[in-house]
């Protein structure tokens, strides 16, 4: 169902700013883009494969589409549907608004003290859209023009998927720089635990979408989102899945207990840097992979 008065309110006041006549897409001003801004670190993202912080856009075509509503998700998942069941904007449309929403979200660092001007000018034009702010984005009609927007934009883009779409992969014309699939479980009953999935036969078209990866030509990155005493287990599992699907890298990261996620899950859920180092290790060394980066901040490991 669309969002209601209410639902928009509360995001706003997260500092999510809807864009476009439908308002099923938003942009929102990451953590790090404002740490960069005033020089204070950066994302684990510009570490490990070197795009800019202060030049990411964040953002999201489908805000409250998904197929899963997961224990670890920092979103209110109550507001969340899986299918599309409204009208949709165009992607040059959703594009602009989000640059626009990202200059005015920004445009109290000039204020400040501290930012460093260089950067705050180049804040102004974006150069890397990461499409994963919330909801699933594949779930948007038209994902595979709005990839071909950025793309004539001169964009890099990051998309992240849930993997629920493998038709849709399948079909993709227009492949995103950096392609994330999300592997949150070693087998389907975890699956079904932790990731809450809202459709038929999800464990089956996610491994469908694993298997599609070495089809790609851009960059590909299996994601998992760690909580402890849930998916930290079963490295052999993991490591056979990760040999089938052959990714580029893997990104092993710590759930972080913020947000709506501290209504489902405990402090304890959340892993040690120490915790994620051991895990990274044993699924490394199960499947011929190596640590290449790491990122303490955000406490996540890189496997190449």
């Amino acid at each position: 169902m669309p969002l209601t008065f209410q639902d928009f309110k509360d995001l706003k006041k997260k500092g999510y700013r809807f864009v476009g006549s439908k308002s099923h897409a938003a942009a929102k001003i990451c953590h790090w883009t404002k740490k960069s801004i005033i020089n204070e670190g950066v994302c684990y993202k510009e570490k490990f494969y070197g795009i800019e912080s202060h030049r990411c856009l964040q953002m999201s075509p489908s805000i409250s589409y998904c197929h899963h509503k997961c224990l670890f998700c920092w979103r209110d998942i109550s507001i969340t549907d899986t299918e599309w069941n409204e009208d949709y904007d165009e992607p040059s449309e959703i594009i602009e608004g989000c640059i626009d929403a990202q200059r005015n979200l920004l445009c109290g660092f000039f204020g400040n003290s501290q930012s460093d001007l260089k950067k705050l000018k180049e804040s102004k034009d974006p150069n890397n859209a990461a499409i994963s702010l919330a909801g699933e984005p594949m779930l948007y009609p038209l994902i595979d023009d709005m990839l071909a927007e950025f793309k004539r934009r001169n964009f890099t883009t990051f998309l992240v998927s849930n993997g629920l779409s493998p038709s849709k992969l399948e079909d993709l014309e227009v492949e995103p720089t950096q392609f994330y699939l999300s592997l949150d479980a070693p087998t389907q009953e975890i699956y079904k635990d932790l990731c809450n999935p809202q459709i038929e036969n999800g464990w089956e078209k996610l491994n469908e979408s694993l298997d599609l990866l070495s089809s790609f030509n851009s960059r590909t990155v299996i994601r998992m989102t760690c909580v402890k005493n849930y998916n930290m287990t079963l490295s052999e599992e993991y490591a056979k899945i990760i040999e089938r699907s052959n990714p580029d890298f893997i990104e092993i990261k710590a759930y972080m207990y913020v947000g709506n996620s501290r209504k489902r899950l405990e402090f304890s859920n959340m892993p040690r840097n120490q915790d994620i180092r051991d895990f990274a290790s044993s699924i490394a060394e199960l499947c011929n992979r190596e640590v290449v980066n790491e990122s303490q901040e955000s406490r996540v490991i890189l496997l190449e």
